[in-house]
Order: C-alpha cells, then structure tokens, then sequence
C-alpha cells in the first residue's frame, strides 16, 4: 500500500425501496474538509489517467459500475516512492479511498456498464494545482493491459 492512502469499506443499508450508500461524514477520521464534490463517469475499457494533485486531497467512493483505479507514488521523500497500486472499487467492492497530495492516480472502467466515481475534494478545482501525464507515460511503469492469469 503507497503511504497516506486509506481505504475505508463503506456501509450500505438497503431495504426494499433500494439502498443507502454512505461515502463520508464531518465526524468520519478521515475527514479534512470540504472543497467540493463530483461525479466522473467513464465508460468500460476507459482510461482516465494520469493526475496529481499538488495540495487537494482526493476521497473516491464508485457509487455504479467498476473501475480499476490505480496509484503511483513518486514522492522524493516517501517511504513507498516508485511503488504502485492498484485497487478495484465499485458495486463488488464499496469503499473509499483517500488520497493524499502528491500521488499520480488514474482509473479505467471495468465491466460491461459505465461507472460513476464520487470525488469529495478537500479544496475547490484549481487547474493550476494539478500536473497531468498520458495515460502510457513510461514516467509510471504500469500498463493498463488486460491481464488474463
């Protein structure tokens, strides 16, 4: 696991109108502060790679659908520098992942459906906080391939 990345199971609660589906509370630990929230949706076999947040933290929670989201850590000073991580989120797994300043991430849509990710940011977008890389950078040594086996 890269350093400062938490994952959180979340709780769903259904009954027979549908569910609930909790992402994060003011009282929850991992809990900075509000920025904003939003709603990417992607597309099975889409990438939307690569970004880096210079001082927002990220907070994904995939309300429909899957993707496999993945993590690199190119900190100079981290204990995991160069590692990377992949975690898969969505109905089949419900949980949120916090993500510190400083970490490339990226995500594709997996399954047959298009998957909607919740991000609660800590701070409102500011273009002039992010650096962004091709998805096929060679600067991150991951490959979004499908892997069979």
């Amino acid at each position: 696991m890269i350093d400062g990345v938490v994952i959180t199971p979340l709780k769903q609660i259904p009954d027979e109108r549908g569910k609930i589906m909790h992402m994060l509370r003011s009282d929850d630990p991992q809990f900075e502060r509000f920025g904003e929230i939003y709603f990417s949706m992607v597309y099975p076999g889409a990438i939307k790679a690569w970004h880096l947040h210079t001082k927002m933290t990220l907070n994904y929670a995939v309300v429909s659908g899957m993707i496999k989201l993945v993590l690199y850590d190119p900190r100079p000073s981290s204990p995991t520098k160069g590692e990377v991580q992949e975690i898969f989120l969505g109905e089949q797994n419900y949980a949120r992942v916090k993500i510190p300043p400083g970490i490339y991430n990226g995500f594709k849509g997996s399954g047959t459906v298009p998957a909607i990710v919740a991000n609660c940011a800590t701070i409102p977008h500011d273009p002039a906080e992010i650096q962004r890389l091709d998805p096929f950078s060679k600067d991150i040594p991951y490959s979004w391939d499908l892997r069979h086996g």
